[in-house]
């Protein structure tokens, strides 16, 4: 075999089958999964546009769900889609529900042990709920993220929504999802914390 050819191959046998360089799982609720907007408008659609043929962004949120749903297909998701990374967006419902911190902190801190376990590196989305849930419960809620990522040394985004969450042009009628011309914020505001992490630049 000629040399020229040899080592041609030898290129295309390193390149990654996808054409990608990584793969971005995300695993949130209706804040991800697009609830109440076009289909293909939501942030996570536009940050796969954003990256282009860079990354793979993979979308297997779900409206409603919550952590322990999120902690039920997370395994099957790691096994299907191999991602390098996964990005929990989840909790929200679980404290619009008023469910105890403890058991949401507990769920989140089993998908992060369930994603390590499959070589896929963990990164918490930071959620809040209305202060009307009562301020205790409320702090407490918000404070499960930080101290998780602490004790779990795992990547934190935080909270993308204050100025929006305030900001009644930008939210649906519920008064809680982002209207479909708050998601390129959003989707900026992602990508700028996420293309350096998935591009290997964060540390």
């Amino acid at each position: 075999m000629p040399t020229i050819l040899r080592s041609f191959l030898v290129i295309l046998m390193l390149l990654p089958l996808s054409g990608f360089s990584a793969t971005l799982l995300v695993l949130g609720d209706s804040i991800s999964a697009g609830y109440g907007i076009d289909r293909g408008k939501g942030w996570v659609e536009l940050l796969q546009q954003q990256l282009g043929d860079d990354h793979q962004v993979i979308n297997a949120s779900i409206s409603g769900d919550t952590t322990g749903g999120g902690l039920s297909r997370l395994k099957t998701l790691i096994k299907e889609h191999q991602p390098q990374f996964v990005l929990i967006e989840l909790g929200g419902n679980d404290g619009l529900r008023g469910y105890p911190v403890h058991r949401m902190k507990q769920n989140l801190r089993a998908m992060i042990d369930l994603s390590r376990q499959g070589d896929v590196q963990p990164i918490l989305f930071a959620m809040r709920i209305p202060p009307n849930y009562g301020k205790r419960y409320s702090d407490q809620f918000a404070a499960a993220y930080t101290e998780l990522a602490e004790e779990e040394n795992v990547l934190l985004l935080p909270f993308l929504f204050d100025d929006i969450a305030t900001n009644g042009s930008l939210l649906q009628e519920d008064g809680i999802h982002p209207t479909e011309q708050a998601q390129p914020l959003i989707t900026e505001r992602a990508i700028k914390l996420l293309a350096p992490i998935l591009n290997g630049d964060n540390h």
